[in-house]
């Protein structure tokens, strides 16, 4: 797939709840979205992304549901690379401290491991 034009903040928000449910109708958008706009304000945002091909519409009855056409695990992959751009000066060490100090996801049992593991796959593959 080739790149997709880039959104703007609401346009955003619309995706990551997208992201989140996989799948909604303009009701279900609007009422997961934070200060929501109008309705018609919603369905304008999804006529754009639709047109922008973030998102593809399938009817359903009366109305539209609308989903990503970009794969979760690739749409992570943009995120990630854009808030390690913009909030971290490109550092993954910076993102990681960030997100041990927060404690919010504090590790459970056997994920530091894991880590761990994952750290020495990457150096042994000259990540």
């Amino acid at each position: 797939m080739s790149q997709l034009p880039p959104l703007s903040r609401r346009e955003r928000d619309v995706m990551d709840v997208l992201y989140e449910l996989g799948g909604a109708t303009a009701v279900q958008i609007r009422e997961r979205l934070a200060d929501p706009p109008t309705d018609s304000a919603v369905r304008s945002i999804l006529r754009i992304l639709v047109n922008k091909r973030h998102l593809e519409r399938t009817p359903e009855g009366h109305r539209y549901v609308y989903s990503p056409t970009m794969p979760v695990v690739r749409a992570r992959r943009s995120a990630m690379h854009r808030v390690l751009r913009t909030f971290f000066g490109g550092s993954v060490e910076g993102a990681v401290a960030m997100l041990l100090e927060l404690g919010e996801g504090d590790l459970a049992p056997g994920e530091r491991e894991r880590i761990k593991r994952m750290i020495d796959e990457a150096e042994e593959d000259g990540r």
